[in-house]
């Protein structure tokens, strides 16, 4: 009887210290654990897609809580959401042009909005605005983005068209990122072929942010690593001018493919060593044709 005893007791520890374990990580991902205490102020941040994040998530810099989202909204005659952050005051000297970005915490974890300083000597204030930021990603483009491809801050202010003709695309596809010195500026907007030219005509769309960019500037197709995803490298010029809406870039570098390249190195080989045999064939001469 006592056995029974001990063996119903130690099943009732066992049920609650359960429940007090699940009562405990339930308190960690939601509202009461991201409840918010001491003086705020408030500042807003729009974002293309919000995913799965809700109101009372936390805001991290660097890892460390300093506030929570006090509210969702759709931004009015717009497809984008308004996002109201309540930042604790203490917190008050983050730069203006700080970059707002929404995380998910682990890989199905609860998602949360990080903010990534910039370098303004200006802080955001009490109706401050973060211009920029960037949206939660769905599954798949994290991973194309694993394999190689890589993207900008929501391009929430406007972007301007620039257009390229290549001679080959490769497998460039619509949406892959335009870089300059390594940082996504933009991304492909369209391909198209050009049946008058017989060539690509791509159609990039770039963050007006980047505004100063020479016109004489080059436009070249790369891939990221080995076997990654190819994006459009833009590599300025040094004319006074800058591109504009509609303008065109006139030095542009195709894609290379792996069978030219292979191609290439299997044709320097041999013929170097078509050189050497020759050289090899004339030094060594037989002596009995003279």
């Amino acid at each position: 009887m006592s056995q029974r005893k001990s063996f119903a007791v130690g099943t009732g520890l066992f049920i609650v210290l359960g429940f007090a374990s699940l009562a405990y990580l339930a308190t960690q991902t939601s509202s009461i654990a991201n409840s918010h205490q001491g003086a705020a102020y408030r500042v807003d941040a729009q974002f293309a897609n919000i995913g799965q994040l809700k109101e009372r998530a936390p805001v991290k810099v660097a890892g460390v809580r300093i506030g929570q989202v006090q509210s969702i909204a759709l931004a009015p005659g717009k497809d984008v959401a308004d996002v109201t952050l309540s930042i604790d005051k203490q917190y008050s000297q983050i730069p203006v042009d700080s970059v707002a970005t929404i995380y998910t915490s682990g890989l199905l974890g609860d998602q949360y909005v990080g903010i990534q300083f910039g370098g303004a000597k200006t802080y955001v204030a009490d109706g401050g605005h973060f211009g920029l930021t960037k949206s939660t990603q769905p599954l798949e483009e994290m991973l194309s983005k694993f394999i190689g491809g890589g993207g900008a801050a929501d391009a929430i202010g406007g972007t301007y068209a620039v257009k390229a003709n290549f001679t080959n695309v490769g497998t460039l596809s619509v949406g892959a990122p335009v870089k300059m010195a390594g940082v996504a500026i933009g991304s492909v907007a369209s391909i198209k072929a050009d049946p008058v030219k017989l060539d690509a005509t791509v159609t990039f769309d770039i963050d007006k942010r980047y505004n100063q960019i020479p016109d004489d500037s080059a436009a070249a197709i790369f891939t990221s690593g080995l076997i990654g995803s190819q994006y459009v490298a833009i590599q300025p010029g040094g004319s006074p001018n800058s591109l504009k809406d509609g303008d065109q870039l006139v030095l542009t570098q195709s894609a290379m493919q792996l069978e030219d390249l292979i191609g290439k190195f299997l044709v320097s080989g041999s013929s170097g060593g078509s050189n050497n045999a020759s050289g090899n064939g004339s030094s060594n001469t037989p002596t009995g044709k003279h």
